[in-house]
């Protein structure tokens, strides 16, 4: 049974609209009454349904706005918006927001149960085309499994419409990049693919890649050309950054199910070429296979030495180097989780495993293997290891009282304009013999600790709250955003905005 939402400030109209419908008959449930468009939200995000009936002019939040809201969230409710003479420009507004349904005031029983009923049925209809949607894709996934039958390929040849005769043929494997995406603009690439040319051929495989097939080209280097050019065109048309992965030319599309083996295998080497690259079987053909040296005793040296610089710039040059040198993606792997169970074992030496802003091995490796690309791992290194040396401070029992009380001051007053020379005065002490005393027994300048102290806590702000980063910012002290910026990105290895959209790290 369908759930029915109404939405109407004027109470009267409210009850009416209850009482006059026989919702038994037309199998539906009338689940929630709201009067505005704020509350209806608020009841629709606890606890969905699938058509709202609502007025347009209401306070708090219109009913184009509510309409809006609850389409980015969810494409299959069907509105039916009740407006008046004076609202018939709202109303065509609505017509362009893909609602079908609006009724004039003063609401006709027999009208409005009408149009609940197509609605019910649109929404229907709208659910099947969903199921379609999603078997084709299934369907898809199994012929290219390779595991069919000569019975089975020819019925997907036959459902599919592929071209059963010789020639020559291309396939690709296409990624785009979630942070280059906004809103449509992945169903617009799509829809400009299709329509390119007619040798072109875009399927969309769940979750984030589409399969390209290309027909008339017989030469590898030419089908290489040929995809390179459309990436081009989808990053200078849509500002989509994508990587594509080419399998080998084929005569057969019994050889496609192959062909998109050794491309979804060179999906891979995202990893290590990024975003904005189009890769063939050649162009890994020469990258060696050999084992990345690590000093292990170095940066584990540098680490518990509190030397930010040295580690991170350790792990800049491991990072840099061995992606220029073209080493194999397993090599680059084994590197990755050495470093990783290094870090582990500092952890767990010095007690540090419990920390929540650290992450523990099982973390650390899945996220080695869900990385796009290798400098993602690096920022998170970047991250891990200036984690660790923060927590390795806190830990040093040899801080003297008036440091203690210092970095207890900076914990609490971060905002404030705070200096040495200001501290020094409020602990009666020479300010040059406490920066020597606190250069000594911190490591760093005391500058140098409070900017440290503030850029960490922006960083938790940024992974924990919705705030904007211009906000942040002057919430740590840092009325530039672009200073702010830069001094983020010196501390983390990355932009404050990628950090955010970095989460899942």
């Amino acid at each position: 049974m369908r759930k029915v939402m109404i939405v109407e400030d004027e109470e009267l109209i409210l009850q009416g609209i209850k009482n006059i419908v026989h919702w038994n008959e037309l199998e539906l449930q009338l689940f929630h009454m709201a009067h505005s468009g704020q509350e209806a939200l608020e009841m629709w995000k606890k606890e969905p349904v699938d058509i709202i009936i609502t007025d347009i002019e209401m306070p708090e939040m219109s009913g184009l706005e509510l309409l809006k809201k609850i389409r980015s969230e969810e494409e299959l409710v069907r509105f039916i918006i009740l407006t008046g003479y004076d609202d018939f420009e709202y109303a065509r507004e609505a017509i362009h927001l893909d609602v079908e349904n609006y009724i004039l005031k003063p609401i006709n029983e027999e009208e409005l149960e009408k149009q609940l009923k197509e609605a019910a049925e649109k929404l229907e209809e709208l659910e099947k085309k969903k199921i379609r949607y999603i078997d084709e894709k299934t369907e898809w996934l199994q012929f290219l499994s390779g595991k069919i039958s000569e019975t089975g390929y020819e019925y997907y040849c036959e459902r599919f419409q592929l071209y059963t005769g010789s020639g020559h043929f291309g396939a690709a494997v296409m990624k785009w990049s979630t942070d280059s995406v906004k809103e449509n603009k992945i169903t617009d690439m799509i829809l400009s693919l299709q329509n390119t040319e007619k040798q072109l051929r875009v399927v969309h495989l769940p979750p984030d890649c589409l399969l390209l097939l290309l027909d008339g080209f017989g030469k590898s280097q030419e089908v290489k050309e040929y995809f390179q050019m459309i990436q081009n065109e989808i990053e200078s048309q849509f500002n989509i950054v994508t990587y594509i992965s080419i399998g080998p030319v084929f005569d057969n599309y019994r050889k496609l199910p192959e062909c998109y083996r050794v491309a979804m295998k060179l999906q891979k080497y995202l990893l290590v070429d990024g975003f904005g690259s189009c890769v063939d079987e050649k162009h890994i053909q020469d990258r060696k296979s050999e084992d990345i040296v690590i000093d292990r005793t170095l940066l584990r040296k540098l680490i518990l030495k509190k030397e930010n610089e040295g580690a991170l710039g350790y792990i800049e040059d491991l990072f840099i180097n061995n992606v220029k040198t073209g080493v194999s993606l397993e090599s680059l792997y084994q590197m990755t989780v050495q470093v990783a169970m290094l870090l582990q074992e500092i952890k767990k030496e010095y007690k540090l495993d419990n920390y929540e802003t650290l992450h523990n091995l099982p973390d650390l490796l899945e996220t080695i293997y869900r990385a796009d690309d290798i400098f993602g791992i690096k920022a998170l290194f970047i991250s891990e290891i200036n984690e660790i040396i923060r927590y390795l401070h806190e830990e040093d029992s040899q801080y003297t009282p008036v440091v203690r009380q210092i970095m207890d001051e900076v914990q609490k007053n971060y905002k404030e304009n705070m200096n040495l020379k200001t501290l020094a005065y409020k602990y009666h002490m020479n300010a040059s013999y406490l920066g020597q005393i606190f250069q000594k027994e911190v490591g760093c300048s005391f500058t140098q600790y409070l900017s440290s102290k503030k850029i960490e806590i922006a960083k938790e702000l940024i992974l924990n709250t919705n705030m904007k980063i211009s906000d942040i910012a002057k919430q740590v002290g840092y009325p530039d955003t672009s200073y702010f910026y830069r001094k983020f990105k010196l501390h983390y290895g990355v932009a404050p905005v990628s950090l955010r959209e970095m989460k899942k790290y």
